[in-house]
């Protein structure tokens, strides 16, 4: 097994990410939302994406971000999508609702397991983390996924 980078260096891309999501490049922030996504488990991650997710000048910064931190499938990468609608015009929330529908419309598998990370989520303390999840989890509940288990 590898060893972990030390959290230093971690710290140090996820600066460096930060400050290339300040770009006046939309392809430099789609970039950094991307590569942000892989450290939303960190604190020092979720100002810069909760800054990406709703990018005020290209809603492709704001898809390919949504998209990143949608397939983590994971607690960190849904709390920050249930936190977006709190700082997302309409606009931004239909391109976020097109992420979920890109990577949840495949497999039923990683669907259910983003319901049952959205239901912790709704009932966590900062209101506007559970009504984002409580809303994720709507939007996940329509979705009918191609693939199936046996």
């Amino acid at each position: 097994m590898a060893k972990r980078v030390d959290s230093a260096l971690r710290r140090a891309v996820v600066v460096a990410l930060g400050e290339l999501g300040r770009s006046g490049d939309s392809a430099d922030r789609a970039d950094a939302g991307h590569g942000l996504a892989g450290f939303a488990e960190m604190e020092e991650a979720v100002g810069p994406l909760l800054e990406l997710v709703p990018d005020r000048e290209n809603t492709f910064v704001t898809r390919v971000t949504a998209q990143a931190l949608l397939r983590r499938v994971d607690k960190a990468g849904l709390r920050a999508i249930a936190s977006a609608p709190a700082v997302a015009d309409p606009g931004h929330g239909d391109w976020i609702h097109t992420a979920v529908l890109d990577v949840f419309a495949i497999y039923a598998g990683e669907r259910d397991d983003a319901l049952r990370l959205c239901e912790e989520l709704a009932q966590n303390p900062d209101g506007r983390v559970a009504l984002g999840a409580r809303e994720l989890h709507e939007s996940l509940a329509e979705i009918d996924p191609v693939l199936h288990p046996a």
